[in-house]
This record gives C-alpha cells, structure tokens and sequence, in this order.
C-alpha cells in the first residue's frame, strides 16, 4: 500500500441512497407547520432572462436582451449574455451569471487547445455541445447555466438548447430564460424553413421583445450574433434600444422658476472662528535620523 493511500474505514457511508437530511427535512416541515417566524426556510433562486436561436437558410442567429437582475433589482442594464465559444461558435447564457461567464470561458479554451491539438481550422458545434453538457452533468444542476449554442461547420448549422443538469436538444429554433414563452409564441408564429437572413435577424428583435415586454427579469436593449456558413460573424451590440429616453428628455422644457438664482436666499450674517486645541501642528512632529 502506497503512503498516499488511504485505509478504508468502518466510518464510510454504505452504498445506496443517502438519508443524511431527513432529520433537517422534518425539522424544516415542522417549523412550517407550526409558523414559527424565526424560521428560515430556503427558497427558490429566480433568475430573469430571454435568449433565443434560429437555423436559417445561411447560419444562425442568436439574440438575447441585456438586463442583468439580482433578486428584484436591476443589477446591470447593459450585460452582454452573448458568448465566444469559438471563431465558428457563439452562445447565449441565461441562470447565474458568474457561471454563464465561467462555463463558456472553460470550454472556448478547451476547444481552442483541441483545435491546436488536431490542426484544424475551424471546431466542430457538436463538440462544444458535448464538453458542456458534459461538464454540466458533473456538477448535477449546481452550475446554474442554461445555454443555446449555435455556429456553422462543415455539416451545416447547428442550434443546441443545454439544461443546467446536461440534458440537450437540437432544434430549427428555441427559446430559454423566464421570458422563453413570449419569445417561443413570437417563433411559433412567424418561423419558416426557408428564412432569409434579414427575415431571421428580424424575427429574433420580435421574440426578444416580446421576452422584454412580458417578462420582469427581461429588459433593456437587445443583441444579436448572425454566424454564416462562410465562416462571418456579424455582432448586433444594442441593436434596438426599446427604452431609450434620451429623445425624450430633450423635448422636455424645464421651468425657470425651479432655477435658484445666487442670492435667492438671504444671508442675515457670517462669523468666521479659527479652530484651536484640535488636529496636529509641526510643533507635534518628532524627527528622527533614520538608520542606515
């Protein structure tokens, strides 16, 4: 036996299920039931997006609005929920930010040392799609990251939907975040196979809208990713602005009479008093050599 290795011990937990929290489970059932004020019971974490994706006759277009919430404040009006996964591959996160941020940082640079690795020009959207649903399923839904993954290889375009616990699907068009189903209405409504790039970017504005108007944890502006197959990436940073007010304010005409002018207020009189016993003067300050 190694010195590393570690001697089994009679302590270890059996195999099979574990019932180490029914005590806590009765006690939290108990505390419910009785109403008891001090009482802390966990709750739900809500998180507020709207991301969606498309297959078009030429690529993918992906769009997602930019509010970023914590609780029910609006924590950033500006975010960016469009990640690089690969010069070929982008994708939209919704759920945590912190782990939407870290996931796709960890799997673009996965994928980058696997195209360095293989010499290959451009990566595959399938193999993206397996390194993070595989990542996800190791961590059994803790990493909260729902993501739709979208890009162009040599078998076409792609669009994948991947759940926080691994699960995936590959779809024409899908919707994710707490504002998916008025996204998902403006998509059932409007999409056909054979969509042109301008009739797809569009499409996608309608259905972020739609996630921005109907739902709470969505707003602000909306971004857009158009990946085609030629390999060109176009970025729509901010490309529609529904709550922009700054037209608005400019028409606003504000009144004089709230402008005070100087002696508006009158100043009855002014006494000056030099303060005395307090602070620090030089005559406090000890100089010492200092050695060398």
């Amino acid at each position: 036996m190694s010195e590393f290795t570690l001697a089994p011990t009679s302590t270890s937990s059996p195999p099979g299920f574990s019932f180490d929290l029914t005590h806590r489970n009765a006690l939290l059932a108990q505390s419910a039931a009785a109403n008891n004020p001090t009482a802390k019971l966990p709750k739900a974490l809500k998180t507020g997006t709207t991301i969606v994706g498309l297959v078009y006759s030429n690529g993918i277009v992906l769009g997602a609005d930019t509010r970023s919430t914590n609780d029910t404040t609006v924590a950033d009006k500006n975010c960016d929920k469009i990640h690089y996964i690969a010069p070929n591959i982008y994708c939209c996160g919704a759920g945590t930010a912190a782990d939407t941020e870290k996931t796709t940082e960890t799997i673009a640079s996965q994928m980058e040392l696997l195209r360095l690795n293989c010499a290959a020009e451009t990566s595959r959207v399938v193999t993206a799609c397996t390194l993070l649903k595989r990542m996800l399923f190791r961590y059994q839904g803790y990493i909260s990251a729902a993501l739709v993954l979208g890009g162009c290889d040599v078998h076409g375009p792609h669009l994948y939907q991947i759940y926080p616990h691994g699960s995936t699907g590959k779809l024409p068009f899908t919707t994710m975040g707490s504002g998916s189903l008025a996204a998902m209405a403006v998509f059932e409504e409007g999409y056909r196979d054979d969509l042109e790039e301008g009739e797809a970017v569009e499409l996608v504005k309608r259905a972020i809208l739609a996630g921005i108007w109907n739902d709470l944890g969505s707003g602000s502006n909306v971004d857009t990713c158009v990946i085609r197959m030629d390999g060109s990436v176009e970025m729509g940073r901010n490309c529609v602005k529904p709550n922009e007010v700054g037209a608005l304010r400019e028409k606003v005409q504000r009144s004089s009479v709230l402008d005070m002018k100087r002696g508006t207020t009158a100043i009855i009189g002014e006494s000056f008093r030099k303060r005395s016993g307090v602070g620090v003067t030089l005559e406090d300050v000890v100089v010492t050599e200092m050695e060398t």
